[in-house]
């Protein structure tokens, strides 16, 4: 009897440790594809950070009395690129911090790009709407990249919380991750006044 029972704990155990070792690679795949997915977001704001000195001297070189504008394009991108964040990193807060700082650089850029209008001349310039163009593609590829990076991490977030890969997930230390959301009054459309 008391073989039967030894015999009968180590299969359960052993099951246990089979699954066990099945969920956690299943985890490892799932953290690495946020953080792939993560270095892609990464890569599209890095692409518009990249874009806007090229853009900013453009434009300087037409508006040169716009400083203050230059000043916060040139603010609010050090502030963007200097929030640096891993994977791993992505908590609630810190993803909020890193959204905040995009956003901010987005509402300058758009003010940026809002002065061509005064400047018949900058709006003729080739290198200028060449730019402008590569600015909308790249703002386009972050909101793919977003979306992206919110469906990786919505199917992560659901493997740890789901009966009972959550007892895993407790076990081998993988948490929910943070996703983007969207910015405060994007629910509101924009005014447009003629």
């Amino acid at each position: 009897m008391k073989n039967t029972l030894t015999i009968i704990l180590l299969v359960v155990l052993g099951i246990f440790a089979i699954q066990g070792c099945s969920k956690y690679n299943n985890f490892v795949d799932k953290d690495e594809d946020v953080e792939k997915a993560w270095s892609d977001v990464e890569t599209q704001y890095q692409r518009r950070a990249d874009l806007i000195p090229n853009l900013v001297n453009t434009v300087k070189g037409y508006a040169d009395f716009e400083k203050n504008t230059f000043v916060e394009v040139t603010e609010a991108r050090s502030k963007a690129t200097s929030i640096n964040l891993t994977a791993d990193d992505l908590t609630e807060e810190n993803l909020r911090r890193f959204q905040e700082a995009q956003s901010q650089l987005s509402g300058s850029l758009s003010r940026l790009l809002a002065t061509f209008e005064r400047y018949p001349e900058l709006k003729a310039n080739q290198g200028f709407l060449d730019l402008q163009k590569q600015l909308e593609g790249t703002e386009n590829r972050i909101a793919v990249a977003r979306r992206d990076f919110n469906s990786v991490v919505t199917d992560y977030n659901k493997s740890v919380r789901k009966f009972p890969s959550n007892f895993y997930a407790t076990i081998f230390g993988f948490d929910k991750r943070a996703q983007f959301e969207a910015d405060a009054g994007a629910e509101n459309a924009p005014k447009v006044e003629f």
